[in-house]
């Protein structure tokens, strides 16, 4: 457990947790958020993570980086970033770890076609499907459906992006806005800075990673990297500290040192901002007028020069797009044919499917799709 003593006064405090929509007695030996992590850890869709894109579809490459190894990357950075601010670390690591447990097989790709085919039935957003899977859908309690995690952990795995008062009125948000009315998840405030830490590791960790596996795959060189802001830099300063380095070594020493910068640029704002806005208290953070854990103007500038050369070399490049449209035709087959005939999905599945309209038949068919990996998907694709 962290010690008391080690934590700043605007930390999540576990001792004055607001607890658990289903009431259960206290672990001997973790706090609250430490218990939450491991049902994270332990649950069934965060396995399948393994399985599931991040970029690359999961088996073009044992090396390229899967939805689990992205999480597990989001939270080793949230836990340094939280230790540094002195935060609660199993808070931020647990809503790190949660973060993309809705998303569905090939990654963005799949995303979008769910969304356009459950446009009919109120959308999907993979963020709504990660706060369903922990509060609803995964069942491995005799007591309650989903993990009944923490009032604080499930705060920040739906507002670790910022406040979502806005959002509750949309058909695709409705799972959260029904949830609202059992219990307070305070949607139109921010979530505590150990959330929000969470968030921007996520930044942190697939703008590296992405650089990362675009050079191991060939989609750009370290030379076209070179005339971008931030990356580019750090480049030449590798290429001055160890003259006549391969550029498979240079490309991991800079974008390890490009991690490096980010977090150090993200820690001086936050510390900034805090003293600036006069956050002494975990609520001073919820009711602030700008999210507390952000980079700095200028890393912000940067890292969107970054993201509009990943855009076009490599989100956009011919290999990703074909990976994109196998995945978009995937998709299209096994929701067609799980909707035409219900009996083709497993026996829960089905029943669930048969047992309201047409509404609830595809969300049943869009869940049970969305659970699955990269590799399933295409399995199942071909015995259909």
């Amino acid at each position: 457990m962290q010690a008391e003593a080690s934590r700043a006064a605007f930390a999540a405090d576990p001792e004055r947790s607001l607890g658990r929509l289903h009431p259960e007695k206290p672990s001997a030996t973790r706090t609250p958020f430490a218990r939450d992590r491991d049902r994270i850890i332990h649950c069934t869709p965060f396995r399948r993570l393994k399985g599931k894109t991040q970029v690359f579809i999961a088996h073009e490459g044992d090396h390229y980086r899967t939805r689990l190894t992205h999480s597990l990357e989001v939270a080793q950075i949230a836990r340094s970033l939280a230790d540094a601010l002195r935060l609660d670390v199993d808070l931020a690591e647990a809503v790190a770890l949660a973060h993309d447990l809705g998303h569905p097989p090939f990654g963005h790709a799949g995303e979008d076609r769910l969304k356009a085919l459950m446009e009919p039935w109120a959308g999907f957003d993979h963020n709504v499907q990660t706060f369903r899977i922990v509060t609803r859908l995964e069942k491995r309690y005799p007591g309650f459906d989903g993990l009944n995690l923490s009032w604080e952990t499930l705060e920040g795995v739906i507002k670790h992006n910022g406040p979502v008062a806005h959002r509750l009125d949309e058909p695709a948000w409705r799972a959260v806005a029904e949830f609202q009315q059992q219990w307070d998840i305070r949607p139109g405030t921010f979530a505590s800075l150990e959330a929000q830490v969470a968030a921007v590791a996520d930044d942190i960790a697939y703008n590296n990673h992405d650089v990362d596996d675009g050079l191991q795959a060939g989609l750009f060189s370290l030379s076209e990297l070179e005339a971008v802001p931030l990356i580019g830099p750090i480049i030449g300063g590798v290429r001055r500290d160890w003259p006549g380095l391969d550029d498979r070594m240079t490309g991991i020493e800079a974008v390890r040192r490009m991690i490096g910068a980010m977090i150090e640029d993200v820690l001086g704002e936050t510390r900034r901002r805090l003293a600036e806005d006069g956050v002494t208290t975990d609520e001073d953070a919820r009711l602030a007028r700008r999210p507390m854990v952000q980079f700095s103007a200028d890393m912000m500038q940067d890292l969107a020069r970054l993201r509009a050369f990943l855009f076009e070399h490599m989100y956009r490049h011919e290999r990703i797009n074909e990976m994109r449209a196998r995945a978009a035709s995937a998709i299209d087959d096994l929701f067609a044919a799980f909707l035409a005939d219900p009996g083709r999905m497993p026996a829960e599945w089905a029943a669930r499917a048969r047992a309201g309209d047409s509404a609830r038949c595809a969300r049943a068919v869009c869940d049970y799709i969305a659970g699955m990996t990269d590799g399933f998907a295409l399995e199942e694709q071909g015995r259909l």
